[in-house]
């Protein structure tokens, strides 16, 4: 090191790979000049240096991947012209292939909705495959899928540009400086300090440190799940007449990529099985490093990748290269303010494709920073969606080998990892299980996904993207909420406890709705930042003067957690507490759901005496608990908070007494569907942080005239004296009883592309499938419009009629709900 380092920066970021160099150079695009990087050895020594450089799309499933994809697609063609320095990114093409009609139907799904996101994927005949890749054996590829501005990059190349770049902004790039400790005070990051005593005070702390991240977080608190993990790529020796053009190949299912590399051709490995490396912690002189390659372990995996290319098995090999990736637990990167330290920033993560979307993270994070917002929807990247649970040595050591073969093979909408399982259970898992329940998994819970007749019948017997051998067990359930009456374990919902003086005013800060309520109310409303996109949907019960009840989905856990403890005013006195351990959630619906309910409670149930959103302690046999009149279903009905220890006492009571009323359990797929068919909305899935309530048909629970206002008053005020919006948020039904929804199909309306599905299922009341998405026009979408207009959905290549609606196509009036 010849240059000393600073004593002071606006923002220091630990790691001189593609993401710290990405996420500075877009700080400086930004105008803050005063950015420093720290690299512990060299740029790019960590594992930028011996990343594939694949700059191609893959299969995008949200508009925020398309985003970050197609940024840094961009920026890699053209930084050239602004650095001087060569990425190396050359538009070889990129080419997908389908050997099955799974996989056919899947990427057929998924093409339109990337090409509206700017990313021209088309389909191309099997003769056409083996024409752009001649090299291989493609006779039972039933369709390709190419993207022509496809293609690939040279990591180092890239990030020395990158590097350039930031300089030119300002920028102060330090290699051979390793930090020990994230310095903080009151909870808020203030600087750093190297392994030599140096110290750098900084308004923000931004961790970029790859595979290292983990452990430099948990020194300073931080929750970073994430694993490194043995990653292959065979280099072949030259293969005469191979052009330098050849389009990149990638093959699911082989679990391989395939892209010429020095005039032999690279065969890449994500293979199922994959190994763990370093559990304990990655050694910090780690640079430039190579793992020794088990080929044990990796020979059945290469030999299912050569029998794509068999021609080139004659062909030496000039190496096997191993070296570490690290991944993340659900696959997704971990991005954002970290919720144990304010200012304190991390990008990391990248699940091998850090040069891929390091362009497009950099950018996001760079608003994040500077902004104070996110300019995309973050919900399924931010840091805070994780617990301590994830980031365990025993979780990291049994999820790691699933990771590499699940990023990349063939998937289908409803599958779940398959292992470090069974993280959080409900007190009734066992119940369930015996009477048939299939289990899914979302954010560490096992939910109840559908019921079988029998234990031994719970299985998938195939994956599909047409029915499965559960839709008509689950149809059954769904008419049992509609007709009967159903019991749904909901203990998954998490649930905090926000008391004390000033409990109110955080609320009401938080809040779009009035929570200064009368005791027993129960309140729905979003959340929303300073722009009036969503924060949060969620219910907010008054226990009593100065205690609420927090209730919302578990994707949402740490993200609620954290905006309520990050709104606390210096001079307030609120505490906050998850419950969610302690509460069994247990949901009783349907018509006969007061007859039920009846039968095992000795209070007053009745509309007038216990009417819709409002809460009650009562009596369920011998046990008192929390009863909440509220649906997420569209029927009459309750939510009971059981204490934990009384759950499995409650639930056989239910049972029991409900058996001749036609009592059902049910899942998560008929919450799905009988949600759908009322148009409920849900943050994380159908809304995020760039939507807001206006525009996604919760006007309703915005009161802008409310004592106080809330955060994001003003933004929501604006948008709402605009009157009738250009986008709003409808509800679908297609008119063919045939085809499924599952989300991204496109919207046409008057034969024009106006949207696309955020979500959908089978809405087996309604007749067909159903779902909600957002429509855009030119002119302010009315009603008129709506119920006029000439609508359609595209499903897998093909558009089909569909009914547009305002309003709940199911129940439009809430009778049922209310009666």
């Amino acid at each position: 090191m010849t240059e000393t380092l600073p004593t002071h920066a606006q923002t220091v970021i630990i790691g001189g790979g593609s993401i710290g160099c990405n996420t500075a150079y877009h700080l400086t695009k930004l105008g803050m000049k005063d950015v420093v990087v720290l690299e512990r050895d060299q740029l790019t020594s960590g594992t930028t240096w011996h990343a594939a450089g694949l700059i191609v799309a893959g299969l995008l499933k949200s508009e925020a991947e398309c985003e970050i994809y197609t940024h840094g697609r961009d920026l890699y063609a053209n930084l050239e012209k602004e650095t001087g320095m060569s990425t190396g990114f050359r538009d070889v093409g990129y080419l997908q292939i389908a050997n099955n009609e799974e996989r056919v139907h899947e990427m057929r799904r998924l093409a339109p909705f990337m090409r509206r996101h700017g990313i021209n994927i088309y389909e191309i005949s099997p003769k056409e495959t083996a024409e752009l890749f001649p090299i291989g054996d493609l006779s039972d590829v039933l369709a390709g899928f190419y993207i022509p501005e496809d293609g690939r990059a040279n990591p180092v190349d890239v990030t020395m540009s990158l590097a350039k770049g930031a300089r030119m902004g300002g920028a102060k790039i330090f290699e051979g400086v390793t930090v020990s400790e994230i310095m903080a005070r009151n909870g808020t990051a203030t600087g750093v300090r190297t392994v030599d005593g140096q110290t750098i005070t900084a308004e923000n702390v931004v961790i970029c440190g790859g595979m290292w991240s983990r452990q430099l977080g948990a020194s300073a608190g931080i929750n970073l799940p994430l694993q490194a993990a043995e990653h292959y790529y065979l280099i072949t020796e030259n293969v005469e007449g191979l052009s330098r053009d050849l389009p990149v190949l990638e093959d699911p299912s082989t679990y391989t990529y395939y892209r010429e590399e020095m005039g032999g051709l690279m065969l890449g490995l994500f293979e199922p099985g994959a190994a763990p490396w370093k559990l304990d912690a990655i050694p910090d002189d780690f640079s430039f490093g190579e793992i020794e390659p088990d080929w044990d372990r990796v020979g059945p995996h290469l030999e299912l990748a050569y029998s794509r290319v068999p021609s080139t098995l004659d062909i030496g090999v000039r190496k096997l290269f191993c070296g570490p990736e690290s991944f993340t637990p659900d696959l997704a990167p971990l991005v954002g303010e970290t919720p144990e330290l304010r200012n304190c920033f991390v990008a990391c993560g990248m699940n091998s494709l850090g040069i891929l979307n390091g362009a497009g993270t950099g950018k996001v994070l760079a608003h994040w920073i500077v902004d104070g917002i996110p300019p995309i929807d973050v919900t399924g990247i931010n840091v805070n969606r994780f617990t301590k649970n994830e980031a365990t040595r025993a979780f990291r050591r049994d999820r790691g080998p699933e990771l590499l073969g699940k990023m990349f093979g063939q998937h289908c909408h409803n599958e779940s990892f398959n292992t470090a399982r069974n993280v959080k259970r409900s007190a009734l898992y066992d119940r369930l299980k015996s009477r048939g329940a299939f289990f899914s998994e979302s954010h560490s819970w096992e939910l109840a996904d559908w019921f079988a007749p029998t234990p031994e019948e719970a299985k998938i017997k195939e994956y599909s993207w047409s029915r499965q051998n559960w839709f008509n067990w689950h149809a059954e359930e769904h008419r049992a909420a509609r007709e009967e009456v159903i019991v749904m374990d909901m203990s998954s919902m998490s649930k905090f406890l926000v008391q004390g003086r000033d409990a109110c005013a955080l609320m009401g800060r938080l809040s779009c709705n009035e929570v200064d309520v009368e005791p027993g109310r129960v309140v729905y409303t979003a959340w929303v930042n300073e722009k009036g996109g969503f924060e949060a949907d969620l219910t907010v019960t008054r226990l009593e003067q100065d205690k609420y009840l927090v209730v919302v989905g578990e994707n949402s856990h740490g993200h609620t957690e954290m905006r309520m403890r990050r709104h606390i005013g210096a001079e307030e006195f609120v505490t906050i507490t998850d419950i969610t351990p302690g509460i069994t959630q247990i949901n009783v619906h349907g018509p006969n759901a007061r007859e039920l309910m009846q039968r095992v409670s000795f209070a007053d149930l009745s509309d007038k005496a216990f009417g819709f959103m409002t809460a009650q302690e009562i009596d369920v046999g011998y046990f008192n608990l929390l009863a909440m009149r509220v649906t997420f279903v569209g029927e009459l009905g309750w939510e009971l908070h059981v204490p934990a220890l009384h759950a499995v006492q409650v639930y056989d009571l239910l049972m029991e007494a409900g058996a001749d009323l036609g009592v059902r359990d049910a899942g998560m797929q008929t919450l799905g569907s009988l949600r759908l068919e009322k148009a409920y909305r849900d943050f994380g899935i159908d809304v995020d942080n760039t939507d807001n309530p206006i525009e996604a048909g919760l006007g309703f629970a915005v009161k802008l005239d409310k004592p106080g206002g809330f955060i994001g008053r003003d933004a929501l005020a604006e948008i709402r004296a605009q009157g009738v919006p250009k986008t709003r948020m409808l509800q679908f039904l297609l008119q063919d009883p045939e085809p499924l929804l599952y989300g991204n199909e496109l919207i046409y309306l008057n034969d024009r592309e106006v949207g696309y599905m955020q979500i959908g299922a089978f809405g087996h009341t309604l007749g067909g499938a159903v779902g909600i998405g957002f429509a855009e026009t030119d002119e302010p979408l009315t009603a008129e419009t709506v119920n006029t207009g000439s609508w359609e959905v595209e499903v897998a290549g093909v558009r089909i009629p569909a009914t547009a609606s305002l309003k709940p196509l199911y129940d439009p009036g809430m009778e049922k709900i209310k009666r």
